[in-house]
């Protein structure tokens, strides 16, 4: 039985995303030598690793004992990396950041950008989940570095201060509830939404929300930024719900209005976690660092 890395990585994607298509795309495979590779593993073990069906593919029990040695075995290669990166001029090696998508939209893309450009030999995967999501995937050790809604229950992981922020409801100029101080999510469920794609955690967010009311969200559209959204509101296509900083920024070039939504969830204190900062590898750690700055 003999794995690389790559064969190690690759399972792992494909079980985190729950699909051979996405784990092959996330492990940047054509789908033919990611779906050869997997039957290679299997074929080598002399045992299935994956269960598959229509809604995609879960672990055997084989299948979950290699996923924990694979996270440690991949964890430990990037900590090699690191290391070793002292001696070629600098920190080397991947940094995996799990984000939700407020942070990721409105925070990260600078603060990121910072910290390569004085890092040329770090790269960074970085991926779009639901704050609980994060939570657990960060304790079970899929990815380094956490950003999460500061209202999510975090456990025993290590937390630092990142942003603040809070979400807005936008309309267009004009509209019935354009001169509305304030408004429940419930109320505006009876209104055409434009939304971001329905795989954002974002959008998952939204719809559980209005689920747990009774009511589904009407989206008219499904698009990919923030950005587009209010574009898009701005037509008087339906309304949105978007970050205040992204809200106040658009109304400057659009013709929206901003109106305060009154949901305690609206406010959103956005947290750093992690398993232990000093267990991470050097690069990921600096990165906390310079995050833990960015914030302030």
């Amino acid at each position: 039985m003999q794995f690389d890395l790559t064969d190690l990585s690759l399972f792992r994607h494909v079980v985190e995303a729950g699909s051979i298509t996405h784990g092959a795309e996330r492990a940047h495979l054509a789908l033919a030598a990611a779906s050869t590779r997997i039957r290679n593993m299997e074929k080598s073990l002399g045992a299935p690793l994956l269960l598959r069906n229509r809604q995609g593919v879960t672990p055997t029990p084989a299948g979950r004992t290699l996923l924990q040695h694979a996270r440690a075995m991949l964890a430990q290669a990037e900590r090699l990396r690191d290391d070793l990166g002292s001696f070629t001029g600098g920190l080397a090696g991947q940094i995996r950041i799990l984000s939700n998508t407020n942070a990721l939209t409105e925070f990260l893309p600078e603060a990121l950008g910072a910290f390569l450009a004085g890092h040329p030999q770090v790269s960074i995967d970085l991926e779009e989940r639901l704050s609980d999501e994060i939570v657990g995937l960060i304790a079970e050790g899929v990815g380094d570095i956490g950003i999460v809604a500061g209202t999510v229950d975090t456990g025993r992981l290590e937390t630092y201060p990142f942003r603040s922020d809070r979400f807005v409801l936008v309309v267009p100029q004009g509209h019935p509830l354009a001169a509305r101080p304030g408004i429940a999510f419930a109320e505006v469920l009876e209104h055409d939404f434009v939304g971001l794609d329905r795989a954002s955690a974002l959008q998952r967010f939204l719809a559980g929300k209005a689920a747990r009311i009774g009511v589904p969200l009407r989206l008219r559209v499904q698009l990919r930024s923030f950005d587009a959204v209010c574009r898009m509101v701005e037509a008087g296509v339906g309304v949105g719900i978007v970050p205040e900083t992204t809200a106040q920024r658009a109304a400057r070039t659009t013709a929206i209005a901003i109106v305060a939504l009154e949901d305690a969830w609206a406010a959103r204190d956005l947290t750093l976690c992690i398993r232990s900062l000093k267990e991470l590898p050097p690069s990921a750690r600096q990165l906390v660092e310079h995050l833990r700055r960015d914030g302030v």
